[in-house]
């Protein structure tokens, strides 16, 4: 596996605005006003997630819900529970329909942990587009191996029509693969790593990098592994819909 090309925290939006990508080590997080620790009490909500019924490849291997935020400043608000749309130019395998996840724990939303996380994110992202209202998407997600592969991006490497996307890993247990692979958009140059720290954090600048992330499959046979993430994308000008 290769270790991830850490970023230096008092550089970070000057890394993401040159590479449009920055890894964050756990222990680098106070940059976004959280802490690793603060965060551990979340954990227990990716034991709670319902099956992905919207899957088109027939797997059985997605575990998520879904839940919308908007940061203004120094505030950030529940949206109203809405359906999770994209466009088929950006995802061409779940593109185009409405899907309705169950929303997330409330015991996530109203933690003062997720609360600080959401809002440093979006001071990342008007640091690196210009301040304005922020409209985040939240998914945790489990990615096992019940059927012995699971698939974290069944779509292929994707952008997601966004401005900046977040990828925290939660956790991993008795996998192998998980690779992450970000490439530019418009070019050859590419990295490919493997987050296995928690609370690892990936953010992509969406306009100027594509992403996925390799099929994961058990240690040994038989034995039920997981792959625990959480992706915020956030976005100007509103939430996207049909």
């Amino acid at each position: 596996m290769f270790e991830p090309p850490w970023t230096d925290p008092a550089d970070l939006v000057g890394t993401l605005r040159r590479d449009g990508e920055v890894v964050l080590a756990p222990a680098s997080l106070p940059v976004l006003g959280v802490t690793a620790a603060e965060l551990d009490a979340l954990k227990p909500c990716w034991d709670d997630l319902p099956p992905d019924g919207y899957l088109r490849d027939g797997g059985r291997y997605r575990f998520r819900r879904h839940g919308c935020f908007v940061a203004d400043g120094d505030t950030l608000t529940l949206a109203p529970h809405r359906a999770h749309w994209q466009p088929l130019d950006y995802n061409a395998l779940h593109g185009g329909i409405q899907r309705w996840y169950v929303p997330l724990a409330q015991e996530m939303s109203t933690s003062p942990a997720w609360t600080a996380l959401l809002l440093g994110l979006a001071r990342v992202a008007s640091a690196l587009k210009g301040p304005q209202r922020w409209f985040i998407e939240a998914h945790p997600f489990r990615i096992d191996t019940s059927d012995g592969i699971g698939r974290p991006t069944p779509e292929g490497a994707h952008r997601d029509g966004v401005d900046l996307v977040a990828v925290l890993l939660v956790g991993r247990h008795a996998i192998k693969g998980g690779e992450s692979r970000v490439f530019q958009a418009d070019g050859p140059a590419g990295q490919r790593f493997t987050m296995t720290q928690p609370w690892t954090t990936l953010l992509l600048d969406d306009e100027r990098v594509i992403h996925e992330t390799t099929p994961i499959q058990p240690l040994a046979n038989g034995e039920r592994g997981w792959r625990d993430t959480l992706v915020l994308t956030i976005r100007r000008d509103g939430f996207q819909g049909p």
